[in-house]
């Protein structure tokens, strides 16, 4: 029986797979659209049938890919029991962090421009794609610790969808669109790691509570 990526889903990549979905990342960066199963199989030395069998086809072998570079993208570890202020920051700051080094990095800003080129010609479902399994999966993995600083009394919000395009557009600034545009834009891990902070900081400052670390008050 044919596994897909469906299936795969719930599962750990192996190395080997892993190595493939590096393969066609590689080949976006190269060679941008147009990508095929037998440029993939030839890239990563294995056969088509092999790639069929894991992936399903070439909308699953996408699917997994995007799903593979969406996945470096985490927040910190947690007890949501006992979260207080300085677990949430250094959550939300390690989110923010892997998500700038995630899109500048040239294989994601390569599949996003395939992305955007195909959602905008309607020529292939990678746009769909990676609105599915990128933005809205980032944002899923996010919420909870955004939910769990709420129950915690850390935050304070009415809708957790809005609170996250909130904390999102703090980190992301112009930054995406700069470099899908072709702004030679680079930020070293310092940089990354200071505007992490900043957004961080105006997120506190927008919802925290008196109990969360960053929020001003009047007796600052």
């Amino acid at each position: 029986m044919t596994q897909g990526p469906a299936e795969m889903q719930g599962e750990a990549l192996t190395q080997r797979q892993q190595a493939v979905l590096d393969a066609v990342l590689g080949l976006m960066v190269e060679k941008g659209s147009g990508l095929t199963m037998t440029a993939v199989a030839r890239r990563a030395s294995c056969s088509k049938e092999t790639l069929y069998k894991w992936f399903g086809d070439r909308d699953g072998l996408l699917t997994a890919t995007v799903r593979w570079q969406a996945s470096k993208v985490r927040a910190g570890n947690f007890e949501r029991q006992t979260l207080d202020a300085g677990a949430l920051r250094e959550s939300l700051k390690r989110f923010a962090a892997n998500w700038l080094e995630v899109i500048t990095s040239p294989t994601s800003i390569a599949l996003n421009r395939i992305g955007v080129s195909q959602a905008a010609s309607r020529d292939g479902n990678l746009g769909s794609i990676v609105l599915a399994n990128g933005r809205f999966a980032i944002g899923e993995r996010l919420k909870p610790v955004l939910d769990a600083g709420r129950e915690a009394g850390l935050i304070a919000f009415d809708d957790t969808e809005t609170a996250f395009r909130t904390f999102f557009g703090l980190v992301g600034r112009d930054v995406q669109i700069r470099l899908l545009l072709g702004d030679t834009l680079t930020l070293s891990r310092a940089e990354i790691a200071g505007d992490a902070e900043r957004a961080t900081d105006q997120f506190l400052t927008l919802y925290g509570t008196d109990e969360a670390p960053g929020r001003k008050t009047d007796n600052a």
